[in-house]
């Protein structure tokens, strides 16, 4: 009798923990604690930030899509997000946040780490001019090289070897980048 109960009580608990309904829903990041979970650099603006929530619930934040495209690039990635997921990205133009795959994508924005897409809610948002990208295309695109990032890189490094660093003295480190 007792080991009928006990196999009863876990398959109980089993079938109750597999109803568990995650929610999907965008969440506020804590810009105090919140990094890139590639680059690790800390979330600071709404408008290029990214967030894939998996199947149980858990949440990954990127800065830029570009390290989102990274990410998904690896086989931990496609292990990590299960059969059931949702990405979102915040608009360039507002910085609420909108579904990742459904958004149309403009090349040529300054981004946090230099891969230059901005997402859009909708066509309307765009600039006369813009040529606008879907999800899939701009994954493409980012691992084919076509970004911002060299022009990126490069001015990071003119900013750091030309001494033109915009932290105070004392702000980053004990002088490390010449503060």
């Amino acid at each position: 009798m007792r080991k009928f109960l006990l196999v009863l009580f876990v398959v109980l608990l089993g079938l109750i923990s597999c109803s568990h309904e995650v929610d999907f829903s965008p969440r506020k990041p804590n810009y105090d604690r919140d990094v890139c979970f590639v680059c690790k650099m800390g979330l600071d603006n709404p408008k290029y930030n990214v967030q894939a929530i998996n199947e149980h619930g858990d949440v990954r934040w990127y800065d830029d899509i570009g390290c989102l495209a990274e990410d998904i690039r690896d086989m931990d990635f496609n292990k990590w997000k299960g059969r059931k997921y949702k990405i979102w990205i915040g608009d360039a133009e507002t910085g609420d946040w909108i579904d990742a795959e459904k958004a149309y994508y403009r090349f040529g924005d300054e981004t946090p780490m230099g891969y230059g897409y901005g997402a859009l809610k909708d066509k309307s948002e765009a600039k006369p001019g813009d040529t606008l990208y879907d999800f899939e295309t701009v994954l493409k695109r980012i691992a084919e090289g076509k970004t911002k990032r060299e022009e990126f890189i490069k001015k990071k490094k003119m900013n750091v070897s030309g001494g033109e660093m915009k932290c105070g003295k004392g702000k980053c480190g004990a002088g490390k980048c010449g503060g």
